[in-house]
C-alpha cells in the first residue's frame, strides 16, 4: 500500500478512534494525523499556523463535514483552490445523509461521500474498505513527477 500519510479530519474522538482502528486492522501501514477542527485540517495541508513549514502533503484526506471553527464543506473549498492540493483525494467521510450536503460535495470537488453507518461491524468494515480502495487500487496525480 502507499505510504503516504492519511489526514482524518473528525472532530468526534470516537470516530476517530474506529476509523483509525479499522483502518489499521485491514492492514493499512500508512500514519494517520487526525486533526479534530477544519483550522487544524488547514494549517496541516498548508503548513500554516502550528504546522507551520511542515511540507508533507497526505495521500488522502478522509474528511468529516459537521467540524467545529471551519466546516468540512468549506475544508474542500480551500483544498480544491489551491494548485498544491487541487488533486489531492478527498473522501468526505460523514453522519450527514443530506441531499444539499452530498450535491454541495460532489459539486465542491469531493471524490467521493460516505456516510458512517451507526453500526460498529458496519463501520469497521467501511472504513476498512474506504482503506484498500483509495490507497491500494486508486491511481493519483499527488506525489508523482
Amino acid at each position: 500500500m502507499s505510504k503516504g500519510i492519511i489526514l482524518l479530519v473528525e472532530d468526534n474522538p470516537h470516530d476517530a478512534i474506529l476509523t483509525v482502528r479499522a483502518l489499521e486492522k485491514s492492514q493499512v501501514v500508512n500514519e494517520i494525523v487526525v486533526a479534530s477542527d477544519g483550522v487544524e485540517a488547514l494549517d496541516y495541508l498548508f503548513g500554516t499556523g502550528l504546522s507551520e513549514g511542515r511540507a508533507l502533503t497526505p495521500v488522502i484526506v478522509l474528511l468529516d463535514l459537521k467540524l467545529p471553527k471551519v466546516d468540512g464543506l468549506e475544508v474542500l473549498k480551500k483544498i480544491r483552490s489551491d494548485e498544491r492540493t487541487k488533486y489531492l483525494p478527498v473522501v468526505i467521510l460523514t453522519s450527514s445523509k443530506e441531499e444539499r450536503d452530498i450535491v454541495e460535495g460532489y459539486s465542491l470537488g469531493a471524490n467521493s461521500y460516505v456516510c458512517k453507518p451507526v453500526d460498529f461491524n458496519e463501520f469497521m468494515e467501511a472504513a476498512s474498505q474506504l482503506g484498500l480502495y483509495w490507497l491500494l487500487l486508486n491511481q493519483s496525480p499527488i506525489g508523482r513527477g
